[in-house]
């Protein structure tokens, strides 16, 4: 893994102003400058900046790399130490940060609203994200696939359908259960299968 420049990672403070953390409990690997590897458990986490606890502690300022469950690899800088671990900044696009932001919106109600997704259900970026939306009603919109997993995905919309409602996302049939920051999360009313989701969500 190289440690790669990264100009985006905003200040500790201005990553406190900017985004609200929120609990979760994911689990991971990361690697400090020198290199050395160690599990972690990450306990809260934002756009902009994540807590973990963590066996291998660096400084403040040193640069980290994390792979973590639904997640995927993150980069940034030690903030602050806390017990039994560290702080540290999230560096990344605006893209990526919405991207984010829709994850994390999803791993902290998903017990709340008592979804399937688990750790079973990995989920994945479509290499077409595009897709199209059939309503209650029938009518049909364009609209984007943040990610999915064999159980939901998450959708980026200028529209909002009624949340309960019952839709269709290609050929899969699935309920609206989470209204998002820039979009909503789906419930499919049946188990996808992994192989055979992409074109199912896809299909126009």
């Amino acid at each position: 893994m190289a440690f790669a420049e990264q100009k985006s990672i905003q200040p500790a403070t201005e990553e406190r102003r900017r985004f609200q953390r929120v609990k979760v409990h994911l689990l991971g690997r990361y690697m400090l400058p020198d290199r050395r590897e160690f599990p972690c458990q990450v306990i809260n986490m934002s756009p902009g900046g994540l807590a973990m606890l963590a066996p291998g502690i660096g400084n403040v300022g040193d640069r980290v790399i994390a792979y973590l469950d639904h997640i995927g690899r993150v980069e940034g800088k030690i903030t602050r130490i806390i017990d039994n671990g560290f702080a540290m900044t999230v560096g990344a696009t605006p893209r990526k940060r919405d991207k984010l932001a829709a994850q994390l919106t999803w791993l902290a109600n998903r017990d709340i609203l008592n979804l399937p997704e688990d750790r079973r259900h990995d989920r994945i970026v479509p290499r077409n994200p595009i897709s199209i939306l059939t309503l209650e009603d029938g009518s049909k919109q364009s609209c984007r696939i943040i990610d999915m997993s064999r159980s939901g995905a998450a959708i980026s919309a200028d529209f909002r359908p009624t949340l309960n409602s019952q839709v269709a996302l290609g050929r899969v049939q699935a309920r609206v259960v989470r209204h998002l920051d820039d979009g909503f999360a789906l419930e499919f009313i049946h188990e996808q299968i992994a192989e055979t989701l992409e074109d199912s969500v896809t299909a126009r």
